[in-house]
């Protein structure tokens, strides 16, 4: 087992300008999906326009909660000193796994035990864990995309050298 010491040079990666653009790409990628899924939702036929936009703007901040929150875990328990040039793909393959495992979490309580909202017969839904697709894919897609654009990390070298380290 040898250690990871491949390394990159791009402008601009320390630490926390990787992880104030990862707020602000996340924060419109929220947004972004928020709107465009919100109409698998039962609100998009019963609510209101207010209730709906109130909705939007309500997920859009829970969202970045869970993804600064995943991010903040995924760092604590895989990052390293020389973040984000180094173990950047465990820190992401964790930071989307803890959102995903939210997710299914958050999905099941607010459907299932608070009927706090719920979906169209529209919203295609997961097998087994009873989750609708969207919600899933949204805690796959845009924090990866979130996370690529704001490490500046070349796809290439996302995971380079970190099979040996797992």
């Amino acid at each position: 087992m040898t250690a990871n010491t491949e390394t990159f040079e791009t402008s601009d990666t320390g630490w926390l300008s990787v992880i104030r653009r990862y707020i602000v790409y996340t924060a419109v990628g929220q947004l972004i999906w928020e709107m465009a899924h919100i109409p698998l939702y039962t609100i998009w036929v019963e609510g209101s326009w207010g209730e709906i936009a109130f909705a939007v703007v309500h997920c859009t901040g829970g969202d970045l909660l869970i993804a600064m929150s995943t991010l903040l875990l995924a760092l604590f328990l895989v990052g390293g000193q020389a973040w984000p040039s180094e173990r950047a793909g465990r820190v992401l393959l964790l930071t989307v796994a803890l959102g995903v495992s939210y997710t299914i979490f958050s999905e099941w309580l607010n459907i299932v035990i608070r009927a706090a909202w719920a979906y169209r017969d529209i919203m295609p839904v997961v097998p087994v864990i009873d989750a609708g697709l969207t919600p899933l894919l949204q805690w796959i897609i845009v924090p990866t995309l979130a996370y690529w654009a704001a490490a500046k990390v070349p796809l290439r070298k996302l995971f380079r050298g970190e099979r040996e380290a797992w």
